[in-house]
Order: structure tokens, then sequence, then C-alpha cells
């Protein structure tokens, strides 16, 4: 059953991350929490993430942009060692409850408005709080995508544009989450096994939602993304529900 529900939360969130150049986490800790203990999925989401972004990677290659990723990497370098320090400290449920709510609540007042116009500017210092906000959420569930997505959103940035800054972002912090982790000894054995099962599963999702993605026009994609913020959204406030009452 573990094994099972291992490779089901991985392939889920390979494809959402080819798709949208982020959402491993976000997709899979809802399915991999009923199976291991927070630290054990927050590594393995680490480890997955990695591995699709590598993957996918080459997909935007051409429109990356390295002065424009600056600002969001150092911010989010600075923050991925706060967010792994919490790790073993900060109660899980709550903490997906709260992300969960903010998810659902962005999304569905992004949608209701179909706004595909900035709603605010910012500038590099804007962009470096925002990536430290992102370094934080990687170290300490792998989810270093959804702020800096939700800023991007209200800025209105294109597709290509969108997926550059945030996919390369990605990228850097959780290779860092993974060596942080790795020198907090949470890599161990029982981690490795079930990375051998779930990577399988996070390339093959990861490959079509790549091929979905050369597919889509800068407002499918814009719709897209919010539509999987909310469903993002509604399954870690479903779940966190379902362990704070079964509690």
């Amino acid at each position: 059953m573990t094994e099972t529900l291992v490779f089901v939360g991985a392939l889920a969130g390979g494809f959402v991350s080819g798709l949208a150049g982020f959402g491993t986490g976000l997709t899979a800790l809802g399915i991999w929490l009923y199976a291991m203990t927070p630290p054990l999925a927050a590594s393995l989401v680490v480890v997955c993430s990695v591995a699709a972004q590598v993957q996918t990677i080459p997909v935007i290659w051409h429109a990356i942009n390295m002065r424009a990723m600056a600002p969001f990497i150092v911010g989010g370098l600075l923050g991925v060692p706060v967010g792994t320090s919490l790790v073993l400290y900060l109660d899980p449920y709550w903490f997906r409850l709260g992300v969960g709510i903010v998810l659902l609540v962005f999304s569905t007042v992004m949608l209701r408005g179909q706004s595909t116009r900035a709603l605010i500017k910012g500038g590099r210092a804007a962009d470096t709080v925002v990536g430290f906000g992102g370094g934080v959420l990687g170290g300490l569930a792998g989810m270093s995508g959804p702020l800096p997505t939700m800023y991007a959103t209200l800025r209105a940035w294109g597709k290509d544009q969108r997926r550059s800054v945030l996919q390369a972002f990605n990228l850097t912090i959780l290779v860092v989450a993974m060596v942080t982790h790795a020198m907090s000894g949470m890599l161990n054995a029982e981690l490795w096994r079930l990375v051998l099962v779930a990577i399988p599963g996070t390339f093959l999702g990861a490959w079509l939602g790549a091929r979905l993605y050369r597919r889509l026009s800068d407002l499918r994609f814009h719709r897209i993304i919010l539509i999987l913020l909310g469903t993002s959204g509604a399954v870690l406030v479903a779940t966190s529900v379902t362990k704070v009452i079964g509690s």
C-alpha cells in the first residue's frame, strides 16, 4: 500500500511540475503524508522535485534571464536554512491548513476576477523578499513555488517569463534544500528506498506535463496555474482537517 501511494503521489507531482514548473510538494504531500512521517515526506518531495526540475528545464532554457532570477535566488538561499530548521518543530497539519487556505482564497479571487493585467509592481527588493519566503517553504516542505507563483500572477507575467524565472528559482532552491536535508541526516536508507519507487512516477508525470505545457497559450496557462493552486489548496485543507478531526 505504501509503495502504491508513493508512486501515485510521484506521478501526480511530476505531472504538475512538468506542466507548471512547480508543484511536486503541493500535489504529492497530500498523498504521501498518509504513508509516511512528515520529515520523511518532506525529504522525498525535495528529491523528487529536483528530479522533475532537471528533467524539464530544457523546455524553458531559451527564456531564462539570469538578471531577473538573481534577486529571487539570493533571497531563496537565505530562506532555505530557516525552513529546514523548522521541519522538526512546526506542526505539519496546521502548517498545511494555513498554506491551503491562502492558496484556495487567492486562486478563487483571481479566477473570479479573470484579470490578466498587472495588479502590483515589484522591484528587485520585492523579488528578494518573495524569494526568501519561497526558500523558507522550500526548505520546510519542498514547496518553494507557490509564493513566487502568486507574485508572478499578480504581476501578470507571460507564460515563458513566469515559467523560466520560477523553474530556475525552484531548481536552485530545491538543490540547496536537498543538500541541507542531507547535512541534517534526513536522507537516510528508508528515504532512498522510497525514492526508487517514486522516481519512475516522477519522470513519467514530468514528461507528460511538459508535453502539455508546449500546447498552452498564455491565457490558458494563467488559468491552469490558478486552478492548480486552488486544487492544491483544497486538498491541503481537506487532508489537514481530516487529520485534526481524527486525532
